[in-house]
């Protein structure tokens, strides 16, 4: 069975009922921060308010499968019973669309989203629609992953650069750009179409700006299997049907079983992001909404997630550094290259001449205007 490891916690999430609802909630650094103060309750009142309002949350997340987030509603709602967690998982391209849509329309429906299209957060905190909060833990995200009023903050970091199968790659597994051009993985390579998917577009423009246009025309010529989503690679890769992906993540630390590794580079660039989150101020569940994004910083949270924590005192695995700490990781490139749309959309024109237009129906289904209503 394929495992839905993309935005999905480790197993150790779905024991912290009893450990995290007694936890205080208050800043421990000291620090000043423009905007409201940071949250002083506990995850216990959070949940009390939450049950008290109705016991329901609808999220809208970002994402390649409609199963994907089932790790993580299983352990949310697992640490709190009796609150129903709704997570619509669509590609972030057409929730912000669907967001901004509902907006225009006076149809919100989510009351979180969290997503990787990091341009939409600082457009829709001007725009006024955005629950300016701070959860407990926000002084300790890394200042380059929040707002500092509040109005959004990244949950976890994901990364995207190549995986392989222990298996099927043999002893030389490929760690940079220019091995995967080695005739022997011709044929044997999975990617996310990078023309559409934005995180995925970001690491070939790099792999370009450090390797020349001719690197992406060999590349190409390795007879790559083209799919859309980022889970489809990572799942090829896990059964065996492929050897190596391009442009997905993996655990760092791999659990019993799993035959995939994440390759961090030594030198060639990779990228790296916080998916930020944020409150609508419309939000139906605005008690529901704070208990979940404090379920997410608190320190049980982000030392069970599979890839790195947004927060400065939360260790990374064995044997990892803070991925801030890894300048070819291009943490802040990521944000830049998303604000700039007329830089990604002539990279992606020129790309799709090289990959060829994108084919299929997008992983998630088509979902319409009100999923989750």
């Amino acid at each position: 069975m394929a495992l839905d490891r993309r935005h999905v916690l480790l197993g150790g999430s779905l024991a912290v009922a009893g450990t995290t609802l007694g936890m205080p909630s208050a800043s421990a650094d000291g620090h000043r921060h423009p905007g409201s103060p940071e949250e002083t309750k506990s995850l216990r009142q959070l949940y009390r308010e939450a049950k008290a309002e109705g016991g329901t949350l609808t999220v809208y997340a970002g994402g390649d499968t409609a199963t994907q987030q089932d790790g993580n509603k299983a352990a949310f709602e697992k640490a709190f019973p009796g609150i129903s967690l709704n997570i619509v998982v669509d590609y972030s391209k057409f929730h912000d669309a669907r967001i901004d849509n509902q907006l225009a329309t006076g149809t919100l429906v989510p009351d979180v989203v969290q997503l990787q299209t990091l341009q939409d957060f600082p457009r829709w905190k001007r725009q006024g629609v955005l629950l300016p909060y701070k959860p407990a833990g926000f002084s300790r995200v890394h200042p380059a992953f929040k707002d500092p009023t509040g109005a959004w903050t990244g949950i976890f970091v994901d990364a995207f650069s190549t995986i392989y199968n222990i298996d099927k790659a043999g002893g030389k597994p490929p760690t940079t750009a220019k091995a995967l051009l080695d005739p022997t993985w011709k044929g044997r390579i999975v990617s996310t179409y990078p023309n559409d998917d934005d995180a995925v577009l970001y690491l070939y423009k790099l792999i370009v700006d450090a390797y020349g246009w001719g690197w992406l025309q060999k590349f190409v010529a390795q007879d790559v299997h083209w799919v859309r989503g980022t889970q489809e690679p990572a799942d090829e890769v896990e059964a065996g049907t492929k050897a190596v992906a391009l442009g997905t993540d993996g655990m760092l630390t791999p659990a019993a079983g799993v035959k995939t590794r994440f390759v961090v580079p030594k030198h060639d660039p990779f990228m790296a992001w916080a998916q930020r989150a944020a409150i609508f101020k419309d939000a139906r569940h605005p008690a529901a909404a704070k208990l979940y994004l404090n379920w997410w910083l608190s320190k049980q949270t982000q030392s069970d997630f599979y890839m790195w924590s947004v927060r400065t005192d939360v260790k990374p695995p064995a044997g990892y550094r803070h991925i801030w700490e890894y300048p070819n990781a291009n943490v802040q490139g990521f944000e830049q290259f998303m604000s700039d749309r007329a830089l990604a959309e002539r990279f992606r024109q020129q790309l799709t001449l090289y990959v060829g237009e994108v084919k299929g129906d997008p992983s998630p289904g088509w979902l319409g205007l009100h999923p989750g209503q």
